[in-house]
């Protein structure tokens, strides 16, 4: 049923943002479904599989239910499923402030320029480093972001090896977010010790709410 007019959606909510510079603004989650990888590290295996198709139409018609102006396209991993791309595109024109949290793994040349992408890019204990698709880095542009999400010293200097190859704070900004479970502080130390131009972050959700989907 895959074409460029429906996307298969595991939930449509309004929460919080969590992450990213838009941290703590109402915002509209449209979370599709799948993904091509497997991090270790993963808190939303829900939406691997499931969902339902909707028309983009639909999609539009639910986020106008909401008085919101900040939208987040989510997954999974939006760009598995080409008509993210014009849903994005209709959301913009629609005056949205609209965001992509991506897995860096697939090309986000194509993704239209109003919209700010926050791309990750996995870190050795993700299990999905080879993945990273080093070719979008050439692609950010200064309302765009890159988060690492961080298990342990390995990633951390992983990290900061890519932030000074490919001198990405002067391309955009860059996050650094502890793994679940791993002492925030131990990051903070890190951080505050390599005087790193990055900004520090924990999921707010996740604070508030734990895991709870929807939240």
């Amino acid at each position: 049923m895959s074409n460029s007019s429906t996307l298969r959606i595991t939930e449509i909510f309004y929460s919080l943002q969590g992450e990213s510079s838009t941290v703590g603004y109402p915002t509209v989650f449209i979370r599709l479904t799948g993904c091509p990888l497997r991090c270790h590290y993963c808190d939303t295996e829900y939406a691997f599989s499931g969902g339902e198709w909707m028309p983009l139409e639909d999609i539009e018609a639910r986020v106008k239910e909401y008085r919101v102006k900040h939208i987040t396209v989510t997954g999974g991993e939006p760009l598995a499923q080409k008509a993210s791309l014009p849903l994005m595109r209709r959301l913009c024109d629609l005056g949205y402030q609209v965001s992509l949290e991506t897995s860096g793994s697939l090309d986000i040349s194509e993704v239209d320029e109003r919209v700010a992408v926050v791309m990750d890019l996995k870190t050795p204990s993700s299990g999905e480093m080879e993945k990273n698709l080093l070719a979008n880095i050439g692609h950010l542009m200064m309302n765009d972001e890159v988060k690492f999400v961080i298990g342990d010293r390995d990633d951390y200097d992983w990290a900061v090896n890519m932030l000074v190859e490919h001198e990405l704070p002067r391309r955009c900004e860059v996050l650094f977010s502890p793994v679940q479970g791993m002492a925030p502080t131990q990051l903070a130390d890190w951080i505050i010790e390599d005087q790193l131009p990055v900004r520090f972050q924990l999921q707010l959700h996740k604070i508030l709410w734990g895991d709870q989907p929807g939240k």
